[in-house]
């Protein structure tokens, strides 16, 4: 079998066999990743490091461009720093790295992760592996596509408010977004701090749980990451899963197109005949989950970005003042999705104003949050589809940005109430890939990945090429 259909497991498995050596692994990746026409990567490696022993021995991983890889650039998507060079790695580099993991090169992304198209990057957009001419989704779209387009087995991105799932729906892999706060986020470049979460993509449950397995866990440099125990993931992701029962909130699916509503209910069908149980679940505040989020993430963006000033690191453009610096420094250096959301988030948190949409949409959260949390405790997941339509032509949606945010409307509650969620492909319709999405109870990635593994062994959803 060729190197590059390989799945990451497989490859440290064929490693210490002495099947195939770290070198081979290293530079088959590399070839393909190097001659794609996708522009799914930005950077690439130069080399591999040292080898070494460990649970990813030899395995390549793309690393979405805003999580610091320490002598690599680090651009975020965006002009602003087109050369700032890392000078340390990121908590979950630093574990993938001791357990043998290699950086096969950063993953072009929507600048700052505030998009969900990836046509919003500095460096150009990325394109679909099933139709170039349509977008992978965002903001992780680099990461997506690379992994569909077998150019890197595993990859990480960011999930802010669907940026692993939504592109790993659109590019037809699996895709997790972990509890908040259960991966450390210390070198993860900030867009909203209460939202932000490292996931990851790989084309088999088998390797999204050996990753986790390595990356997740307490750290002293993230206040927020939990001293929640890890459990060995890829072990137990093998035992019986028994039958789930799952929730499906009509409030939420209702703004469906009718083909992926079509899929989803084919889909509804297959678990039912497998052994789940599917009931109706009411979520009240479903209408209010977009707007809060967007409040939400548009005040942290403006808050977090502006530390962009010209001054201390990234693009320095001159001028008479320190003003005059900011101001053009920020005019060249951030793109034009990057602005809008500074300037409303700015607007919401102004004088007289943050209490009133700020302060609210905090509230509102809490009450989002209470009501998820109820609803897990009559079932064991929630069930929807990852995104209301398929992956979208380039250009389509760029100049109407309520339809772009459109594309987070099943994914950001989760994103909201901290919750794990995981992206699992759903076959083709017209050739394009989609997703659905399973969300389970804080801390129970266990029993989420357990279930979508043996759906992917089950139920069809497997996706070797």
């Amino acid at each position: 079998m060729e190197i590059v259909n390989l799945f990451g497991w497989e490859i440290k498995e064929k490693i210490e066999r002495g099947e195939i050596s770290e070198k081979e692994v290293f530079d088959a990746f590399y070839e393909r990743a190097s001659s794609s026409s996708l522009n799914t990567f930005i950077t690439l490696a130069e080399g591999r490091e040292e080898k070494k022993e460990g649970k990813l021995r030899g395995i390549p991983f793309g690393i979405k461009d805003n999580i610091l890889v320490r002598g690599m650039k680090n651009t975020c998507g965006s002009k602003i720093l087109h050369d700032f060079i890392a000078p340390y790695d990121a908590t979950c580099i630093e574990r993938l790295k001791k357990e043998g993991g290699v950086i096969l090169g950063k993953t072009n992304m929507d600048e700052f992760a505030m998009g969900s198209s990836n046509e919003y990057s500095a460096f150009g957009p990325v394109k679909n592996p099933f139709d170039p001419e349509r977008v992978p989704g965002g903001s992780s779209g680099g990461s997506a596509a690379a992994v569909a387009n077998l150019e890197v087995p595993i990859a990480l991105g960011s999930d802010t408010g669907g940026s692993v799932r939504q592109p790993a729906a659109f590019c037809g892999v699996f895709g997790l977004k972990p509890t908040y706060g259960r991966i450390s986020r210390y070198g993860l470049v900030a867009f909203a701090s209460s939202l932000d979460q490292i996931g990851i993509i790989a084309r088999t449950v088998k390797d999204i749980a050996l990753t986790l397995e390595v990356i997740a866990g307490y750290d002293p440099m993230d206040s927020t990451s939990s001293p929640e125990g890890v459990p060995p993931y890829s072990k137990i992701i093998e035992e019986p899963c028994g039958y789930k029962t799952l929730g499906v909130p009509e409030e939420l699916i209702s703004g469906c197109d009718e083909e992926i509503l079509n899929a989803f209910q084919r889909t509804l069908e297959i678990l039912q005949r497998l052994g789940h149980k599917i009931v109706r679940i009411t979520l009240p505040h479903a209408k209010y989950y977009l707007p809060t989020y967007e409040i939400i993430a548009m005040a942290e963006a403006s808050s977090n970005l502006a530390r962009y000033d010209g001054v201390r690191y990234g693009l320095r453009v001159e001028g008479e003042s320190a003003e005059e610096i900011i101001e053009k420094t920020r005019m060249r250096g951030f793109g034009p999705e990057v602005k809008r959301r500074i300037m409303v988030g700015t607007y919401v948190l102004s004088k007289g104003y943050r209490e009133e949409y700020y302060g609210k949409a905090q509230r509102v959260r809490t009450i989002i949050k209470e009501e998820l949390e109820e609803a897990l405790r009559e079932v064991d997941f929630i069930i929807t589809p990852t995104a209301p339509f398929l992956p979208f032509k380039l250009g389509e949606r760029k100049e109407d940005p309520i339809k772009m945010y459109l594309s987070d409307v099943f994914t950001v509650f989760a994103n909201l109430a901290g919750l794990p969620a995981i992206s699992i492909p759903g076959g083709r319709i017209n050739g394009l890939p989609w997703g659905f999405q399973v969300t389970g109870r804080a801390w129970d990635e266990e029993n989420l990945l357990t279930f979508a593994y043996h759906l992917e062994r089950e139920g069809g959803w497997s996706l070797r090429q």
